[in-house]
């Protein structure tokens, strides 16, 4: 139970390094962009091979789909929601002519971060290990997100002290997800585990196709698809090895 907690924590400290850089070092934005979009390459990997086919393969194909169709909409429609409060730049690191929402940036890196860690506990709970390529996939793409909204809420005059407790809550709360999918999840019922799994790929695909490959793309040129190509062979890697 623990362990779930702590992999959970783990998997999400990498948004408070994210913070930490952004707030005391000057990134360049091609730097960010490059990171986020190996990141996403990673990331688009683990939803694949770790957490769709393995949904499918132990689930059959309709639960998963419905699950993977929900944890995409769900994304969808909260994006919208934080768009209309002034996230809609919550991972940029440009300075917004109207400014940022601190609770829009929060709320939508929660959105991100909870499904994610769900599965963490998830995965300790089926198959009593951590799944490495799931925390190797969020550590990596929470660090560039971290970075990022970091430096776009220094730029807006947010206290490093207020940024830095942004990000701890979140890490905080990647910790208490994996304990709760660790805890909540009957280890017997198939088709709920493998659509948890699949919902959150949903909703780790929505994510990284509406804001992290778009502002990668904006900020490093035509150079971050190979370098997402580069993620996803990486995640590909430590499946076959895993």
């Amino acid at each position: 139970m623990l362990q779930a907690a702590m992999w959970g924590a783990i998997a999400g400290s990498s948004l408070v390094l994210g913070a930490l850089l952004g707030i005391f070092k000057n990134i360049p934005n091609k730097v960010s962009a490059f990171v986020m979009a190996f990141g996403t390459g990673v990331l688009i990997g683990a939803a694949t091979f770790e957490l769709l086919t393995n949904a499918v393969k132990e689930g059959g194909i309709l639960y998963p789909s419905l699950g993977f169709l929900a944890g995409a909409t769900l994304f969808i429609v909260a994006e919208l929601i934080i768009m209309k409060k002034g996230g809609h730049e919550r991972k940029r690191s440009k300075m917004s002519p109207s400014g940022h929402s601190g609770m829009a940036i929060f709320m939508g890196t929660v959105i991100d971060a909870i499904p994610e860690s769900v599965i963490i506990g998830v995965s300790l709970l089926e198959h009593h290990t951590v799944s490495w390529l799931i925390v190797i996939a969020i550590f990596v793409s929470n660090f560039p997100e971290g970075l990022s909204s970091s430096i776009g809420l220094k730029k807006d005059g947010y206290s490093k002290r207020k940024i830095l407790f942004l990000w701890v809550i979140v890490m905080l709360l990647s910790s208490l997800s994996a304990l709760l999918g660790y805890l909540i999840i009957d280890p017997t019922s198939t088709w709920l585990a493998t659509t948890i799994g699949a919902f959150a790929a949903g909703g780790i695909f929505a994510m990284v196709s509406s804001t992290m490959l778009p502002e990668a793309f904006e900020e490093g040129g035509p150079i971050v698809g190979f370098i997402s190509a580069l993620g996803l062979l990486c995640s590909l890697i430590l499946t076959y090895f895993g």
